[in-house]
């Protein structure tokens, strides 16, 4: 196998401030979007493996990663969903494959529905379903990453604890590359998903007309059950699991999930 393409690292400006990109390879575009409150580096190892294929670019949204943020209040679905958009239109892409995972897949399914003339194939990994009810229900729940800053440091092991039942046991160094993205998103970790839990989800799912794939991670508590109804609200989306595929799905198993997202497209008519 011929030697790994390098990442380029750099940032792009755009009305709403400063974006951070992580591009590599050549070819039809591709847009990675990470999940709350991860940045690019949940794509570090995915982006050499699709950069063989394609010209692949992992942006941190806006307030996560070296973003700028964007006002708290208008920390939306829809507005990350716009400056994805407008990365694009900066790069001179008129159409991409867009890829989200978590939060990321929301904002990738929003850009779908809200941008289709830009959006060529779209692909949703473990994705949230928010409907009525979890909108309702939002308000109320505990929010994951939500914890107080302290003097002794408390929260960073509270942050570790909140979420070592989602990560694989051998694998701290995940955990590692977690805890430097939240602590960096500060607030915003939490918000993010609070975020999620206002977005119209359900009212925007059948807008999609491009070619989607919904992948669903098994052994994510979060997602898995969720899938089923994500894929069923997308005329002709294609479903498929990944065994063993957890909350960290592109960092935990970036070869199973490069692997998925290329033969998804791979089966595509020419765009």
């Amino acid at each position: 196998m011929s030697a790994l393409p390098v990442i380029e690292r750099s940032f792009l400006s755009l009305p709403e401030g400063r974006v951070h990109l992580a591009s590599v390879g050549a070819g039809q575009p591709i847009l990675l979007l990470h999940q709350t409150p991860r940045s690019w580096d949940e794509y570090r190892e995915v982006l050499p493996l699709l950069g063989r294929h394609y010209r692949t670019i992992a942006m941190d949204s806006m307030g996560f990663g070296d973003s700028d943020p964007l006002p708290m209040a208008d920390l939306s679905i829809e507005n990350l969903a716009a400056a994805a958009r407008d990365v694009l239109a900066a790069l001179g892409h008129e159409r991409a494959i867009v890829v989200g995972h978590h939060t990321g897949a929301a904002i990738a399914a929003e850009m779908a529905a809200a941008y289709p003339d830009r959006v060529a194939a779209l692909v949703l990994s473990a994705s949230p379903y928010v409907d009525a009810a979890r909108r309702a229900a939002s308000p109320g729940r505990h929010t994951i990453d939500a914890v107080t800053a302290r003097a002794d440091g408390g929260h960073v092991g509270e942050l570790w604890a909140m979420r070592q039942p989602l990560y694989p046991d051998n694998r701290p160094d995940l955990l590692e590359r977690f805890l430097i993205d939240a602590l960096k998103a500060g607030p915003r970790a939490a918000e993010g998903h609070r975020m999620v839990g206002r977005y119209v989800m359900d009212e925007r799912l059948p807008l999609i007309r491009c070619p989607t794939l919904v992948i669903a991670p098994t052994a994510d508590p979060h997602a898995y059950p969720n899938a089923g109804k994500v894929s069923g609200a997308i005329r002709g989306s294609v479903l498929v699991e990944i065994e063993g595929g957890m909350v960290p799905l592109p960092d935990q198993m970036p070869e199973a999930f490069s692997d998925t997202v290329h033969r998804f497209l791979a089966s595509l008519p020419a765009f």
